[in-house]
């Protein structure tokens, strides 16, 4: 999915955010920054962790949606820094930083079945045991990771084989996993930070990218691209970190407090997401109708799911046994949240 701007305002915010910081063992104003707007997923998480802490504490949280303190580097760096003290940035971004995290963009490898993979998300070891070590070496305390909802391409011609992406120049976030995956499906991936995309898309630097249906709709995509294709190949994942200083300096109640309010979150977000990407795409559709939507079927799909092997192996090449490790134990999770739903 996704993130933004950068420049002197990131700075000068950075540097306001530093004026006033309260000790948390007091009433405290925590600071919270995410990747997208308010009124989009991220930002209705974000909304309820903060009503939950502010009911259940004297603490309050002050949200920065997108745009307001950068692109997701400028957040990463602030939030270890300290300067933030809460942080939601997709593993899109964060795999320069932790290559292991760039696991949730081997293709097909998360389920489309939503129970499933909401069963995946609640009880994976993956996850809960073995990502926050790594998120650790980084200064960070992983919160919680959650999914935003499938991901389409909008592009300006229709695909339904790797082959219509040939020559297409496709952006994709500064992953070089994905990087790899848009290889393998035919096209020219072109990493781009957010608040590019969609003036290259209107001036035909690029002529395609990729989001959930939700970001879609909300970035109006479909003013300057003609078809999304939903191909099955994934579901856009992010998570909510802690400065790790900051959360370990706090006292065990007010970690069991934010544990309480992102478990709380958590639960919201997944049930908020209930027939949104359907409800997403019919917006498109009703915004403009001359927009094409296709859900290819199966044996259009078969191609691209063909290519999962090859970027499965560019993984472990990259990460080498701790990744294969990452990546065995999430198959061994979803294998058991799909028996657990069944």
């Amino acid at each position: 999915m996704t993130v933004r701007r950068t420049g002197t305002i990131a700075v000068l915010a950075a540097g306001t955010l530093l004026v006033g910081v309260a000790s948390a063992a007091h009433a405290a104003t925590w600071r919270y920054a995410f990747e997208e707007a308010m009124d989009e997923v991220q930002g209705k998480f974000a909304q309820k962790f903060k009503e939950e802490v502010e009911k259940n504490s004297d603490h309050t949280i002050q949200l920065f949606p997108f745009g307001t303190l950068g692109e997701s580097a400028d957040i990463m760096e602030q939030a270890q820094a300290g300067i933030l003290q809460f942080v939601d940035q997709s593993p899109g971004f964060t795999g320069a930083l932790i290559p292991e995290a760039q696991v949730f963009f081997v293709p097909y490898l998360l389920p489309q079945d939503q129970e499933t993979l909401n069963a995946f998300f609640r009880n994976s070891k993956a996850i809960h045991e073995m990502f926050p070590k790594l998120y650790a070496e980084q200064g960070l305390e992983l919160l919680t990771m959650f999914p935003e909802g499938e991901v389409c391409m909008t592009t300006q011609e229709p695909v339904h084989s790797p082959s219509d992406l040939e020559d297409v120049k496709f952006r994709v976030m500064t992953n070089p996993l994905l990087v790899e995956s848009y290889k393998a499906f035919g096209a020219t991936p072109t990493p781009l930070p957010w608040g590019e995309v969609y003036g290259a898309l209107q001036t035909g630097i690029i002529q395609g990218q990729e989001n959930p249906g939700f970001f879609l709709e909300s970035t109006k995509m479909y003013e300057v691209t003609d078809v999304v294709t939903c191909i099955g190949h994934n579901n856009f994942t992010t998570a909510v970190m802690a400065n790790k200083d900051f959360y370990d300096g706090l006292s065990e109640d007010n970690q069991k407090m934010i544990q309480a309010a992102m478990e709380s979150a958590f639960e919201y977000i997944l049930d908020y997401q209930k027939n949104l990407q359907d409800e997403s795409l019919k917006k498109i559709k009703e915004a403009k109708p001359s927009m094409q939507i296709n859900i290819l079927p199966e044996e259009e799909r078969q191609p691209f799911m063909d290519t999962a092997d090859d970027v499965e192996a560019e993984f472990i090449n990259m990460t080498g046994d701790s990744g294969k490790k990452i990546l065995d134990q999430m198959k061994a999770d979803l294998k058991s949240a799909k028996q657990n739903t069944q």
